[in-house]
């Protein structure tokens, strides 16, 4: 997905999660249809099977799978929203968290969000400094954060040269 400013980009990672695959384990319609014509071959023929019984659990099997459908429907409408809101971040002013969860200590770095980076339909987004140079960890790889560490969004001009966590 290319960006629509000329500021930063945006890349989408299809991972291992985003495959459509069904097993063994799930109950679709043909399993339905197996076990209901398994059910008819083997029923008493003095006391065969009411028919609406049947008929409401084939209903009850389209409504179950119009539910599923819904579901993932709405996951994939989720991911994509996110991914238009991290991506509307582009050329911002964000400060972020960087303290690890359950530390006590409060870090935050402030820059430019720079790109968006999407893994398993997860915005991620990198930053870069006053000087421009991308925010990254002591071996050099750029640091992605995440939209929930967000504590603040600004505007550029409060992007300083030094950021509260030394970088």
């Amino acid at each position: 997905m290319e960006p629509t400013t000329g500021v930063g980009t945006t890349t989408v990672n299809a991972g291992a999660n985003n495959s459509a695959t069904t097993t063994d384990n799930d109950l679709g319609p043909n399993s339905f249809l197996r076990l209901l014509t398994t059910e008819l071959q083997n029923q008493d023929p003095t006391q065969p099977q009411d028919a609406t019984e049947s008929v409401t659990q084939l209903a009850q099997m389209s409504e179950l799978q119009y539910q599923q459908q819904l579901t993932q429907d709405f996951a994939s409408f989720q991911s994509n929203f996110s991914v238009l809101q991290a991506a509307s971040l582009i050329g911002q002013a964000a400060t972020v968290n960087t303290s690890t969860s359950g530390s006590s200590n409060s870090s935050t770095v402030t820059g430019i969000v720079s790109s968006i980076d999407v893994q398993n339909g997860t915005p991620y987004f990198t930053m870069t400094n006053a000087s421009g140079q991308t925010i990254s960890d002591s071996s050099g790889n750029p640091l992605l954060f995440s939209t929930s560490q967000i504590v603040g969004i600004g505007s550029a001009s409060t992007v300083t040269g030094s950021n509260s966590s030394g970088q």
